[in-house]
């Protein structure tokens, strides 16, 4: 206890350089951690995945259709328990900047393979005895204010016209990795649609989910799926669901790079402001050091008072900066709405913040405590005013 009120009583000594190297720390720490909670949040949709669930598409591009009829020959495939299927409907909600997904699938079959999706019994039945019906993620349902019995209207694009939907449900996530800022609707609707507009193409589906009974098998199953519909006109590319996540997030590579790599500059800059703190504390201390070592105290006390005072201002900064991460997080995730389905602090993300903070103090202490340790008593005390 003697030893931490002196190292807090030193750190304090100058308190003005003091408090604008902790000011400097916390707003490093709290960027560090918005940065690779941002990163995190890019990758929710691949944590959020299951691994028993494989998605079948057009192996030519997303925006090829696959007929309804690969539906019932997908059942067949050994090793699969469960296809489902859903289109991207693209609506624009009052105005452009309401982006979220919008889905048209299968309803029953849909819910039955995605049972994160945590919606009530009523409310599950009233969604599929109504094809105008539609349900919504908590997340999305609190943006926007919606409720049970809600007219919705989205203006498609892909899909010309004015779409009215009837809330008939509002799922929560099973655990906080769960997307709650989807919109789903029949299906069915879009086909019908799609049949008086078109006269045909009404039987076609963006993309097949398909469920199987062991996740060591999704190689095994989609080699499968692919082989019965080779050299067919709408040959098929199977990959696990996590797989396709990822194939959405390599495209922004790049810029996840590239913040990634502005999260460790930001703890490089902030380590070198400190390390000037340090250091100038450790000159403006020569005689009070050679002092104490003309007193038969150790090198290595000297170095331990140095580290010590060095890793309370981390540790203080640090933890101000992790606390004041939590709600600009809050606000940030509230500023963007769905852009991010899942935005949250997660525990890895606070460690990593705790062990740059430890890391800052041990770095900045360094320099200056080796330069104590070899200190010359003699040429020390003249620095005694």
């Amino acid at each position: 206890m003697f030893i931490f009120r002196l190292l807090l009583k030193n750190a304090f000594r100058h308190k003005l350089r003091t408090l604008l190297t902790m000011v400097g720390l916390v707003v490093a720490i709290c960027a560090f951690g918005l940065l690779r909670t941002i990163i995190d949040a890019w990758y929710a949709g691949v944590d959020g995945t299951s691994s028993v669930r494989l998605i079948t598409r057009n192996s030519i591009s997303l925006t090829f259709p696959l007929p309804l009829s690969y539906a019932e020959r997908l059942r067949n495939v050994e090793g699969v328990t469960g296809v489902s299927w859903s289109n991207w409907f693209g609506g624009i909600y009052i105005t452009e900047r309401n982006f979220f997904p919008q889905f048209a699938v299968e309803p029953a079959s849909y819910l039955a393979l995605y049972p994160e999706y945590v919606l009530k019994d009523e409310e599950k039945k009233a969604f599929i005895l109504d094809r105008q019906g539609a349900i919504v993620g908590r997340k999305l349902a609190d943006q926007y204010g919606w409720k049970i019995g809600d007219q919705i209207p989205l203006r498609g694009t892909i899909f010309p016209g004015t779409w009215t939907f009837t809330l008939r449900g509002i799922w929560d996530g099973v655990d906080a990795k769960t997307d709650e800022s989807q919109f789903l609707f029949h299906w069915q609707l879009l086909a019908e649609s799609n049949r008086k507009r078109f006269k045909r193409g009404a039987d076609y589906v963006g993309v097949y989910v398909v469920r199987i009974n062991e996740p060591d098998n999704a190689p095994v199953v989609s080699e499968r799926i692919d082989a019965l519909f080779k050299n067919s006109l709408g040959e098929t590319l199977t990959e696990t669901e996590k797989a396709f996540q990822l194939g959405f997030v390599s495209m922004s590579e790049a810029i996840l790079v590239a913040v990634n790599a502005v999260s460790f500059v930001i703890i490089i800059i902030i380590m070198a402001v400190m390390a000037n703190t340090m250091t100038m504390t450790a000159r403006e201390r020569l005689a009070e050091y050679a002092t104490l070592k003309a007193l038969g105290f150790s090198p290595g006390f000297v170095v331990k008072l140095l580290f010590g005072e060095s890793l309370v201002i981390a540790l203080i900064g640090g933890g101000a900066g992790l606390l004041l991460t939590l709600p600009i997080a809050a606000g940030f995730a509230k500023a963007v709405g769905t852009l991010f389905p899942v935005f949250m602090v997660s525990e890895t993300t606070m460690m990593y913040q705790i062990l740059a903070s430890l890391i800052v103090g041990v770095v900045a202490a360094a320099w200056p405590a080796w330069k104590m340790s070899r200190i010359d008593i003699v040429n020390g005390l003249r620095h005694v005013a």
